[in-house]
């Protein structure tokens, strides 16, 4: 069947205007002139994600067959702990596709085994930039590995980790810092993907968002000593920059957003110890918010994707220095809650609904545009339409999910035409229906924070709800969407009743919105008062029932009269500044050793006392890996280095990586290219 996922395609798209630097939003607070003081012990920590870059399904288009053969730029975690009057909270920013509540309850658990009680579910937000370009397979949710062929323990462990392990470092940082919050405007670098939902809301709503995007920028400053040693740039555009039929490991361009000013401005050395300056680039209410600006993927500012996701990135980076450099200190306590809702199961009061008249949500149930995809960004249902002549193991062990939907539900979800009732299909819901809601203070700002991808004119609703209830000026709220669990899109009743892709997204009805304002309206009020609230339904856990259909790689071979780590392709004797230098080696599957936390590649020089000194490798922008299978067990490692201006001098390449002999045991290998001059 064929479905368009756009029925109308709004004319003038947001405009490219320039960046807005250093304006406040309408009716922020101001903040306090005082010098910083050092209110606050805070730590800062750092950390790998990155998965195996080789046959590994890859998580955000759900695209059967989009399987990692390399790496672009190696998605991290940036883990803050910020403590205050003996409380303290984590906010942490993983550059991956969506904190699944299987990785939300593994980090739980491993906090608890090395904190205690210090760090909980309760103090403790995990947040997503939603990157489409990485590793699948780390959710107990089928839906989300329907197209990665089941769960993948080596993706799983590596989130949950690098999750840990970023946490652990900031922990160990804490020291007395000070809190400064800035705020700017960037209105070319997102669009409106869904303008003809976004068209059905209210004047009062729409008049919030004069171009149909949301341009706020919110910056926090992080400082000891005196001196900036990291930020928290909040911002909402889709982490898509990369394409659907890319298969590069990229953190996108929320991703280079963050290398750009750690490594540009600060120098940072991933591989070189704890930074000194770390900065994430996190989401808010980013459902309807495209950075394909033409509205086509890979389309906007330019036609190439890599192009793009600098472009993209560079524009968010730059607003970020404005927001920044505009920051006042910010004084205050930290705090956080947290409940857990059904969100197939809740009534709804009239007090939250457009028409006044209590409704109810419903079990969950993806739309027929959900099929479709959004044209704008890339393909919806996880691996469907499966193509002719192609079968999906997964499909046939668990059953197809587009089961008719019984009466009932076609009437709890109307005006959605259902194609899958996710919610009641065997042997268990293939998507969550219990999920956290979640309220971090960090002084003056407040996040409210849930697992949805909201739009903007939802996110707005929530965050009036929050501030009116903490008695506060919505400009102190954020919407702090993809945190601690996922269950899809979040749109207004009226962006439902058009029944585009987001629309056919929300899972859970057309009220999937008052219900959250409802809930989030009781957090907040407990909130407020400081009290407690009960923790509400416990989620679910199924680990012990996840089908894995994807063969593990077996051992390694070499080509004939080669062994591992041979160069292949040798680079050019000398290159100029600018150029692209290029090498392969004989490698192995990098299955056999992800390299998480270190690489595959050094670009060494050669210094003037004769030894050789790394100065670039595949977890940086510069340099590309490329995976690919020459034959049923012999693997290429190639990469290219695009030679950055300033460089010259006597370099190599270096490669490392681990074959897998037939005895089952790990074999560590290094490759060495011949020396090429720059200059």
């Amino acid at each position: 069947m064929s479905v368009s996922r756009r029925t109308v395609l709004a004319g003038g798209a947001a405009g490219s205007a320039a960046l807005a630097a250093a304006t406040a939003l309408p009716g922020a607070v101001p903040f306090a002139s005082a010098a910083p003081r050092a209110d606050y012990e805070i730590g800062l920590g750092i950390s790998d994600l990155t998965g195996p870059a080789a046959e590994c399904g890859m998580m955000g288009y759900s695209q059967l067959g989009q399987d990692t053969a390399g790496i672009h730029l190696r998605p991290r975690a940036r883990a803050f702990v910020i403590a205050a009057d003996g409380r303290r909270v984590v906010y942490v920013v993983a550059e991956n596709g969506m904190i699944f509540q299987s990785v939300h309850r593994g980090v739980m658990v491993e906090l608890a085994r090395r904190f205690g009680d210090l760090y909980t579910e309760q103090n403790v937000m995990l947040t997503s930039t939603h990157s489409h370009a990485t590793c699948g397979g780390s959710s107990h949710d089928y839906a989300y590995n329907l197209s990665i062929l089941g769960f993948q323990q080596q993706v799983y462990d590596a989130e949950v980790s690098g999750i840990v392990e970023a946490i652990e470092a900031a922990h160990a940082d804490l020291g007395p810092a000070s809190l400064a919050l800035g705020r700017a405007e960037l209105h070319d670098a997102s669009v409106n993907r869904s303008r003809v939902a976004f068209d059905r809301n209210p004047e009062d709503d729409k008049r919030h968002f004069p171009n149909a995007i949301d341009p706020a920028v919110t910056a926090l400053s992080i400082s000891k000593g005196g001196k900036q040693v990291g930020a928290i740039t909040w911002y909402a555009t889709h982490n898509t920059s990369m394409s659907n039929s890319n298969r590069l490991i990229s953190s996108d361009n929320k991703g280079y957003a963050s290398f750009a000013h750690e490594h540009g401005e600060h120098g940072v050395r991933y591989l070189d110890g704890t930074p000194e300056f770390i900065s994430a680039f996190a989401q808010t209410n980013a459902g309807d918010m495209s950075p394909n600006l033409n509205l086509r993927p890979t389309s906007g500012p330019t036609e190439d994707e890599f192009e793009n996701t600098r472009i993209i990135g560079e524009r968010q980076y730059g607003a970020a220095k404005s927001a920044l450099a505009q920051a006042r200190p910010i004084q205050g306590p930290v705090d956080a809650l947290l409940c857990y809702i059904d969100l197939a199961d809740i009534a709804v009061d009239g007090r939250f609904t457009p028409d006044g008249q209590p409704r109810h949500t419903a079990p969950a149930a993806a739309g027929v545009a959900l099929i479709a995809g959004s044209v704008e960004d890339g393909p919806g249902l996880p691996g469907l339409p499966i193509p002719e002549g192609v079968r999906n193991p997964f499909l046939d062990a668990l059953g197809d999910p587009t089961a008719p939907a019984p009466a009932w539900l076609a009437d709890a979800q109307a005006p959605k035409a259902i194609v899958a009732p996710l919610g009641l299909l065997p042997p268990y819901p293939w998507v969550p229906n219990v999920v956290p809601i979640q309220i971090v203070r960090i002084g003056e700002l407040y996040l409210a924070g849930a697992g949805g991808e909201f739009t903007i004119v939802s996110g707005l609703r929530v965050r009036r709800a929050v501030a009116a209830a903490l008695g506060v000026d919505v400009a102190q709220v954020l919407m702090q969407g993809y945190a601690n669990a996922y269950h899809e899109y979040v749109t207004t009743p009226e962006e439902y009743d058009a029944q585009q892709y987001e629309g056919g997204s929300t899972l859970y009805g057309r009220y999937t919105l008052p219900a959250f304002l409802q809930e989030f309206t009781r957090l907040a009020t407990a909130f407020a008062a400081r009290q407690t609230v009960a923790r509400g339904p416990a989620p679910r856990d199924i680990s012990h029932l996840q089908p894995n259909f994807v063969a593990p790689p077996g051992p390694d071979a070499t080509p004939p009269g080669r062994a591992f780590g041979d160069v292949l392709t040798q680079p050019a004797p000398s290159y100029t500044a600018g150029a692209t230098a290029t090498v392969e080696f004989v490698s192995a599957h990098p299955k056999h050793n992800p390299r998480r936390n270190g690489t595959f590649l050094e670009v060494q020089r050669r210094t003037a006392s004769g030894a050789w000194q790394r100065v670039a490798n595949e977890g940086e922008w510069a340099v590309r890996y490329h995976w690919s299978r020459r034959g049923p067990a012999v693997s290429v490692a190639g990469f290219t280095w695009d030679i950055p201006a300033d460089t010259a001098g006597v370099h190599r390449f270096v490669h490392f990586a681990d074959s897998l002999g037939a005895d089952g045991a790990l074999h560590p290998f290094t490759g060495t290219s011949d020396e090429f001059t720059i200059g």
